[in-house]
């Protein structure tokens, strides 16, 4: 996690499965109690994401409103990134961007 223009930023890269899942989830609980306005989760790397990943971002989504902190994430996505969110109906629980700069802004 790097601090960027006020914001926490957490960078995933390449293939996210079970075992990316816990990590995440504890940059994601750490980035909360932060004191930034905003997470911004950086997806533009990322290839593949399975439900365990999913499942922490839809945990860190509940955190972050109850913290009245904003999360973010940002693209441009990986069409296996994007089905994710589609199949799953949870692309709606999400604030979603094109770039990385669009989501340090909105």
């Amino acid at each position: 996690m790097t601090v960027h223009e006020g914001a926490s930023v957490v960078r995933l890269r390449g293939d996210l499965g079970e075992d990316s899942a816990p990590g995440l989830a504890q940059a994601l609980a750490t980035a909360v109690t932060q004191g930034a306005s905003r997470t911004v989760v950086d997806l533009s790397e990322a290839e593949f994401a399975d439900s365990s990943v999913l499942h922490a971002l839809l945990d860190a989504r509940n955190a972050h409103r109850a913290a009245d902190v904003a999360l973010v994430l940002a693209g441009p996505l990986q069409v296996a990134i994007r089905r994710l969110f589609e199949v799953t109906g949870t692309a709606a629980a999400f604030r979603m961007t094109d770039s990385l700069e669009s989501a340090l802004t909105c």
